[in-house]
């Protein structure tokens, strides 16, 4: 497997694309503040060459997440269409209402249930299935902080419907949990997990409709660029969807990518590949034009 080819900026490979779907927290933001040589390549992508569609594990529905996009200073030009794990994670949620669920996550992601039918049991021994956007308070718990709790659960059999993919995100210089690392202790119990954020199809099912809708046509898998930091989510998702991937080092793997100057280290980046048996034909310490 060859390694990702290194260009300088987003221009040296734009021509050769149509359409962007655009990883988010770790590519344009990082919890804190946005990265704005990265928003303006996009917004110049934009311009010159097609709709970029923001394409985010978020548990919450996008609309609701524009407005910590820009408190962020993330501009509106730097994308034309945005979807999210919320999205494809309410039709889950739909199907299954109205429950009672046992809802793991911060109050801040209550807008993912909003429409959806689905009620709430106070305690995991009074719901019919679990409903995961996050840790209560990730700022100072870990998965084992649930443990005890989500042994309740896999004994009861429960389904969680796990509405962010993601493991660990990184917030500021803080890397924290997510609703996917509580996900993989679940698993690892034996309990049952359906997810539709990154890697899985569902919510490339919808950027590409988005792209679709945005392009006023039905734009080929070989003209989408695939734009991510993460592994598990956003190399796993674009290689699964057969997708031209752009692998930005210096997120959630940037102790295995990059060296002491922020510079790309191609013989650590190709293990990296190597190791995860997946691949990327371009990789950027950072996103710029």
């Amino acid at each position: 497997m060859s390694a990702p080819h290194l260009p300088q900026g987003l221009s040296d490979v734009a021509d050769l694309y149509d359409a962007i779907l655009c990883d988010v927290w770790g590519v344009i933001h990082n919890g804190r503040e946005s990265f704005p040589a990265a928003c303006e390549a996009l917004a110049r992508f934009q311009r010159e060459r097609g709709p970029v569609v923001l394409i985010s594990n978020s548990p919450r529905p996008a609309d609701d997440v524009v407005a910590q996009l820009r408190t962020l200073g993330v501009p509106d030009a730097a994308y034309s269409g945005f979807v999210t794990s919320g999205d494809a994670t309410r039709q889950e949620l739909i199907a299954r209402a109205p429950g009672p669920a046992w809802a793991i996550g911060p109050a801040r992601d209550a807008s993912l249930y909003a429409g959806t039918g689905v009620q709430f049991a106070e305690t995991p021994e009074d719901a019919v299935f679990m409903s995961c956007t996050g840790l209560f308070d990730d700022e100072i718990e870990t998965p084992d902080d649930f443990r005890t709790r989500l042994e309740v659960c896999a004994a009861r059999n429960l389904v969680m419907i796990c509405a962010n993919p993601d493991k660990i995100v990184q917030r500021g210089d803080k890397m924290i949990y997510c609703a996917g690392a509580l996900a993989d202790m679940y698993v690892a119990m034996g309990g049952g997990v359906v997810m539709a954020g990154k890697p899985f199809p569902a919510i490339y099912d919808l950027a590409r409709a988005e792209a679709d809708r945005l392009a006023a046509r039905a734009v080929p898998k070989s003209r989408i660029l695939a734009i991510g930091d993460g592994m598990p989510t956003d190399v796993a998702g674009a290689n699964a969807q057969g997708l031209p991937l752009l692998f930005i080092a210096s997120g959630i793997h940037t102790a295995d990518t990059l060296d002491a100057s922020g510079a790309i280290e191609p013989e650590r980046l190709a293990a990296l590949f190597a190791r995860e048996d997946a691949r990327a034909d371009y990789a950027m310490a950072d996103l710029a034009w």
